[in-house]
């Protein structure tokens, strides 16, 4: 399945879906932006789908938004518009999704674009990649929830420096400060990133929907309120039937052969 800025494959319980404007390294246009929604959606309801991998094609991963749809007096939507119908529903959806989701770094990641993969549950970037704050540098403020993500990844200081300097970081610099799970050589990157979406999407999807609810809840409950929420959802965990599978396997010694249930 495809369209003219976004590319799906599904294979193997994973959803490959794939910035598609490589002319102007993937960055975000309308069209581009209300599709990986809608992507997003069809992949929530899915049952085939187990886990997400977000990635860009050609060098980069994304520029962030198209400039030259803000500077267009017919085309511009307007930066409240972009947030509200492009961005800030793209990072709930990621966020909100009961399904892993991967953001499979390729190239550059900057403004908007490098917020989006950080609000992903998993990161990994090939050996070549840089990430980059790039809004300060043309007179705006970090937006697709980079203030929220970025200071808790990598500290309030390293955060502040980043989105007011606009340093480039590289893959390798990004994984010592936390910033992303892991950098893998280049040549190993698409083999990697099959590995890791493969064994996510073969384990037991609503307990691995369960832990991202729980960290989206930590971010701003209270001791007593994550600790409540975490005996409801092991709860939950217990009467599903990949628990009841899992413990079986583990008894018998054999690999749990799990279906999301």
């Amino acid at each position: 399945m495809s369209n003219n800025s976004i590319l799906l494959k599904i294979e193997n319980k994973v959803a490959y879906i794939t910035l598609n404007r490589p002319e102007v390294f993937n960055s975000f246009n309308r069209e581009m932006a209300l599709s990986l929604q809608s992507i997003m959606d069809d992949c929530e309801t899915n049952e085939e789908v187990r886990a997400i991998v977000l990635s860009g094609n050609g060098k980069a991963f994304c520029a962030g938004q198209d400039l030259k749809e803000v500077t267009d007096s017919k085309l511009n939507p307007g930066f409240k518009k972009i947030l509200d119908e492009h961005y800030n529903p793209i990072i709930t959806r990621i966020r909100n999704i009961k399904k892993p989701v991967i953001a499979a770094v390729n190239g550059v990641a900057a403004g908007a674009g490098a917020n989006i993969a950080l609000a992903c549950d998993i990161v990994v970037a090939h050996e070549k990649v840089s990430f980059i704050q790039a809004f300060s540098l043309i007179g705006l403020v970090p937006d697709s929830a980079g203030t929220f993500f970025l200071p808790r990844l990598i500290g309030f200081q390293k955060a502040s420096a980043l989105a007011m300097l606009g340093d480039k970081i590289s893959a390798e610099e990004a994984e010592k400060m936390g910033m992303i799970y892991k950098m893998i050589p280049f040549e190993e990157f698409e083999n990697e990133v099959n590995k890791l979406a493969v064994k996510l999407a073969n384990m037991p999807t609503k307990a691995l929907g369960f832990i991202k609810e729980l960290f989206n809840q930590s971010m701003t409950n209270t001791l007593e309120e994550q600790l409540a929420l975490e005996s409801k959802l092991q709860i939950e965990a217990a009467q599903s039937e990949d628990y009841a599978e899992g413990v079986a396997a583990f008894i018998a010694k054999r690999k749990p052969e799990f279906k999301g249930k």
